[in-house]
């Protein structure tokens, strides 16, 4: 919490025991006091003004730790494990954050738009759940699984180097050439004409709006995940399924309805 102290102060002092004339009346101070000449304003006296902007944190009135000092996008004080105390690790996990945020809005998304397909009847698209086991003609499952690991294991590696050694991936020849659009940036915002192609944060040192926006829709995103997860485990249908159907009966169709019949 910042606070901001200020003081005003003006009066005139009164050599001995003397006289001033205040709203028609004349008072008497002695030699430690202050003294008001006749027609003159009221004395000033010292005024202390406190001024305090308070931190937002996750739970109202709760002091963060001091290690979290808001610098960080999405800093609320959260960390009841002490998991951030060291710095080391801190950087680790708020990369660790910002990928698994990401990945969280992409999987929403793309559940959503594949769900309200299939839903709609455009598109015989399996439910989420089970397209992992759905088999493509245009490639087996082994070939698909193998691809996806060379892919993901050169990103996340070349994520990594970034990492342990921030602008190394700028380096000419380290990024098929687009190395220039690497510089002067932070580890976790490639950005560039592949990873920015807007160009909404080109500046990310200063971007901590875009930061703050993108962290907090992808912990919305994590959290829609977890959801997705369990209706999928409770309901054995997609989002948009359950969604339907509570709006067909708000009053009897909610989570707590459903959840109780899954139980019994």
């Amino acid at each position: 919490m910042a606070v901001t102290v200020g003081k005003v102060f003006l009066a005139q002092p009164c050599s001995s025991s003397s006289s001033a004339s205040l709203l028609g009346r004349h008072v008497h101070r002695p030699s430690f006091g202050w003294s008001v000449k006749p027609g003159a304003a009221p004395p000033r006296y010292s005024r202390t003004v406190v001024r305090a902007q308070q931190r937002p944190t996750w739970l109202p009135g709760l002091d963060p730790p001091p290690y979290l000092n808001g610098t960080l996008a999405g800093d609320y004080g959260f960390d009841p494990l002490g998991l951030g105390e060291d710095p080391e690790s801190l950087k680790w996990y708020v990369q660790a954050e910002l990928v698994h945020a990401r990945f969280a809005m992409a999987g929403v998304a793309g559940i959503l738009v594949t769900d309200l397909l299939r839903v709609t009847g455009i598109s015989n698209l399996p439910v989420w759940y089970e397209a992992g086991a759905v088999k493509y003609k245009f490639a087996s499952t082994t070939t698909l699984f193998l691809v996806q690991m060379i892919l993901m294991g050169f990103v996340e590696t070349k994520r990594y180097m970034d990492f342990v050694n921030p602008g190394s991936q700028a380096e000419e020849g380290t990024f098929f050439w687009l190395e220039e659009s690497f510089q002067g940036l932070e580890p976790g915002y490639p950005g560039g004409p592949i990873f920015n192609p807007l160009g909404l944060a080109k500046d990310i040192k200063n971007a901590h709006d875009w930061k703050l926006k993108e962290i907090k829709n992808g912990r919305l995103a994590m959290v829609a995940m977890l959801g997705f997860f369990v209706q999928a485990s409770v309901t054995h249908v997609g989002p948009i399924d359950n969604l339907m159907e509570h709006l067909s009966n708000p009053w009897h169709k909610t989570i707590i309805q459903t959840l109780a019949n899954s139980s019994s």
